[in-house]
């Protein structure tokens, strides 16, 4: 008997009515797929999220703020015409923001209007199962991404940014695809989303989370790839004037700088330059528009000075 592949056995444990066809052909097409979506990927982000389609499994996406990481999710359900959502973690979230939390005002109005006067026991069973139905949930995004029948992509934004007790309402959706309501029992997906979590690396996410998922690494992207993300995304700009922009943007960060710029700051500076008319950049040109790219006075500071000190000819 032949072992099932990981789709077909999510499939089956799931009740799903066949096996859905997979979305990516190959890596090619997950590069090509995002491309057409402005979002340049390389070759590790288009295997993993090929292998992560195929395995049906969530990939774990980290790396330093501003690298796209978000956009990723975004581009991956715009190429395959998928509803996002988004969950966004932050610091106290908890079962009734990420998962779901019952409508107590709607519940209330129903025992008001459904409670007989003199009511014996056998009718109170009756209208607490009543009150315990769908009509009366409000789904939180990790429920609706689960109960949703078109196509969807889940995006857990800055997973590192919860509690360790928090990851545990993860633990069963990212292995099973299901979410456990004691009052009604188990809702199991009725298609397989796939699951994008992201983290800034500010603490270490625990053993049991990353066991669920594969793991991309998205560093800053290298001069070539900056300046093709400059070009797809900056309407009107030279490609000399692009290659520029990644040159000064890779030297800034390689200071000791409070925050490095991001991708996105990066595309800020570089529209800038275009509405100030430049074809291209010098360093003290550079200097005069690093509060665009940079947000820290003392991170300007430092970048002025280096920027202008090597543009100095030596005596």
């Amino acid at each position: 008997m032949s072992a099932l592949d990981p789709r077909e056995e999510l499939a089956q444990r799931l009740g799903l009515d066949g096996v859905p066809p997979p979305r990516f052909t190959s890596p090619a097409d997950v590069r090509e797929r995002l491309a057409q979506h402005d979002y340049l990927s390389d070759d590790a982000i288009a295997s993993v999220t090929f292998l992560a389609d195929r395995l049906a499994k969530p990939v774990l996406v980290e790396g330093p703020a501003g690298t796209g990481k978000t956009a990723l999710a975004k581009a991956v359900a715009d190429g395959i015409g998928a509803r996002l959502i988004r969950l966004q973690c932050y610091e106290g979230l908890d079962e009734s923001k990420a998962l779901y939390e019952w409508n107590y005002r709607k519940q209330l109005l129903r025992i008001q209007a459904g409670r007989p006067e003199g009511s014996g026991p056998e009718d109170w069973k009756h209208l607490e199962e009543d009150i315990f139905a769908e009509e009366f949930l409000l789904t939180r995004p990790l429920l609706e991404a689960i109960s949703a029948v078109d196509p969807v992509v889940l995006l857990i934004d800055e997973v590192d940014r919860v509690e360790l007790e928090t990851e545990a309402l993860l633990l069963e959706i990212l292995s099973e695809y299901q979410v456990s309501i004691p009052e009604m029992g188990t809702v199991k997906a009725k298609q397989i989303p796939m699951v994008f979590l992201t983290s800034n690396n500010t603490r270490e996410l625990s053993e049991a989370l990353k066991r669920r998922c594969l793991y991309l690494y998205v560093a800053y992207p290298d001069v070539q790839r900056e300046r093709d993300i400059i070009l797809s995304r900056v309407p009107g700009i030279s490609s000399a004037l692009a290659e520029q922009i990644a040159m000064v943007v890779r030297s800034l960060r390689s200071l000791d700088l409070k925050k490095a710029p991001s991708v996105a700051e990066t595309l800020d500076w570089a529209r800038t330059l275009v509405v100030l008319g430049r074809k291209e950049i010098g360093d003290e040109d550079a200097a005069a528009t690093l509060h665009i790219l940079l947000k820290y006075q003392t991170d300007i500071e430092r970048a002025t000075k280096e920027l202008l000190g090597r543009s100095k000819p030596v005596a």
